[in-house]
């Protein structure tokens, strides 16, 4: 939609012609020359019909340049879509487990056997795409914690890492309590009333310089809440050569440590046994922690002022290039 932000200025459109009615016209000044009586005969028929086109012409590219110039001054503009902008959001960190267990193939997506890592990149990337409003960071963990995206609005970035994380990047092992350290030491310092941290893994702590539960005292302290999720199937049929048998893929899974991490900061923990599951405890995550706290809505601008600029500057410089040549 097209605006002015300052369409009072229209006012002066007629200005041109109020100082022509009401000044009086300059006078010529006559200077001395050399007279040749036969000059006009002469110049009569040529002079005549070109200065008259000479004289509408820089009239009507006067007026126009004049019109362009008023335009310019009322500041056209374009208001796009309405949107609508959050005025505070949470700050929530994700942690995933990328140790070497998470290569277990013990989940489906759509009846195809997959590795624990993809179908925890899939469902936490489409969780991030609904946290519209919020700061979300990426942790990555194995041998040690790495912040991998900081806190960011930028959704889309901590999509591409999700996706882009590989497991056995940082080592074989399971660094929980690294893990929730670094959380800490991301979310402590921020503004937001709610601190959130999702810590995704499929075995136990069996590595890094911090507890799991003495990291969590620690996230206690500054008001920080910890979901935490444990991922892996609890039955898998093996076939080998003497038949098939069942096992348990998730046995060192250290669920009594989630459990009292959750309870400890105030939040909940979710155990994640194939896709859907996961999907489900992604969703009432969303529940839990609502995105949006309030907002305002708002129109983006785009300054049009310089269109109409240019274009009287592009007259005015045609007019010069008439005069430098001769043609008026």
């Amino acid at each position: 939609m097209l605006q002015f932000e300052w369409w009072w200025i229209a006012i002066i459109w007629p200005l041109p012609l109020i100082l022509r009615w009401t000044l009086p016209a300059a006078q010529k000044i006559r200077q001395e020359a050399l007279r040749v009586p036969f000059f006009e005969q002469l110049n009569a028929t040529s002079t005549r019909s070109t200065g008259r086109r000479s004289t509408t012409l820089r009239f009507i590219f006067g007026l126009l340049m004049w019109c362009l110039l008023v335009i310019a001054c009322m500041r056209p503009q374009w208001l796009g879509e309405l949107t609508e902008i959050p005025l505070t959001g949470r700050d929530l960190m994700l942690g995933l487990d990328i140790s070497g267990s998470m290569r277990e193939q013990d989940f489906e997506i759509r009846g195809r056997s997959v590795e624990r890592m993809d179908a925890a990149r899939i469902v936490a990337s489409e969780f991030v795409a609904q946290r519209e409003g919020d700061r979300v960071g990426l942790i990555l963990f194995g041998d040690n914690a790495q912040v991998q995206t900081p806190l960011t609005y930028d959704l889309e970035t901590v999509q591409h890492f999700i996706n882009e994380s590989l497991v056995g990047l940082i080592g074989q092992s399971t660094a929980i309590g690294d893990a929730i350290g670094l959380a800490v030491k991301r979310l402590k310092e921020r503004p937001a009333e709610s601190r959130v941290f999702i810590l995704l893994t499929d075995g136990a702590n069996t590595a890094g310089a911090v507890s799991p539960m003495e990291a969590a005292e620690v996230a206690k302290q500054f008001g920080i809440r910890i979901h935490t999720i444990g991922v892996g199937a609890e039955q898998v049929v093996v076939r080998d050569l003497f038949g098939s048998r069942v096992v348990n893929p998730s046995k060192a899974l250290d669920e009594e440590t989630l459990q009292e991490i959750a309870d400890l900061t105030g939040g909940k923990y979710f155990r994640a046994r194939n896709t859907r599951e996961m999907v489900s405890i992604y969703d009432e995550i969303n529940q839990l922690e609502p995105s949006e706290i309030g907002g305002l809505q708002q129109r983006p601008r785009s300054e049009l002022f310089y269109w109409p600029l240019l274009l009287a500057f592009a007259l005015s410089g045609f007019l010069v290039w008439r005069r430098t040549r001769g043609l008026d």
